[in-house]
């Protein structure tokens, strides 16, 4: 099964309102494991960056005055998640609510919801009670996120990968994880696999007095099921 988680930066939180995307980052996973291919992208935003946006990101208008807008990079985004991969994200209302504005405005239609995957929600529902944001996620599951020290699209996605699969069951030792979808909640269902070592068959060797009891016992059985058979 493929997967992609994703997130993305932005110049502020109402797309509606003309905020747009500055950055996209996605992680392929095949049947739950990285498969080392990705998809990154800064865009120019046609419009100037908030200094409060500024600092959570570290985009600057400067920075991204050079790079292509959402229109220029749509066809290479919509090919690498493909058409039926899910989409794992953090939060997901607020990455698919610019992800599908800026769509729109590119006249491509919106990405089905029925294929996103959750995790704050996920998140939620294991630890109630207990924060759920990557970072102390991360924390939870000891995955070192110290190279974070501001939000960056691929990095984030890279460590929601590994928070995404701590989730879902973890990495244990022999163990593969096997997708199986989604339940009726939207949580994901999974089926751990055990990996066997392949062992020679072993040989007894059957003495001579073991041979003889063996043929005494069967001299004692009355209409066996194999002589039934037999006829």
């Amino acid at each position: 099964m493929r997967e992609i988680v994703f997130d993305t930066e932005t110049t502020g939180i109402k797309p509606l309102e003309g905020d747009k995307l500055v950055e996209i980052g996605c992680v392929e996973l095949i049947d739950h494991m990285p498969s080392g291919r990705t998809y990154h992208q800064y865009i120019n935003p046609e419009r100037d960056v908030p200094a409060e946006a500024v600092a959570v990101h570290g985009l600057n208008e400067d920075f991204l005055k050079d790079k292509p807008t959402f229109a220029e990079i749509v066809t290479d985004f919509l090919d690498f998640i493909g058409p039926d991969a899910k989409l794992i994200a953090h939060n997901a209302d607020f990455d698919m609510g610019f992800m599908n504005a800026e769509l729109a405005a590119c006249g491509f239609p919106s990405l089905d919801k029925r294929r996103v995957i959750d995790t704050l929600t996920i998140a939620r529902k294991k630890f109630p009670g207990s924060p759920a944001s990557l970072d102390a996620l991360c924390r939870r599951f000891e995955i070192d996120n110290s190279n974070r020290t501001l939000h960056g699209a691929l990095l984030d996605s890279e460590l929601l990968a590994e928070v995404y699969l701590e989730l879902i069951g973890g990495r244990q030792h022999g163990l593969t994880l096997a997708a199986e979808g989604v339940d009726s909640r939207g949580d994901p269902t999974v089926t751990l696999l055990k990996k066997r070592d392949f062992r020679e068959p072993r040989i007894f060797e059957i003495s001579e007095q073991e041979k003889q009891a063996h043929a005494a016992l069967l001299e004692e059985l009355t209409d066996p099921i194999w002589k039934k058979q037999a006829d």
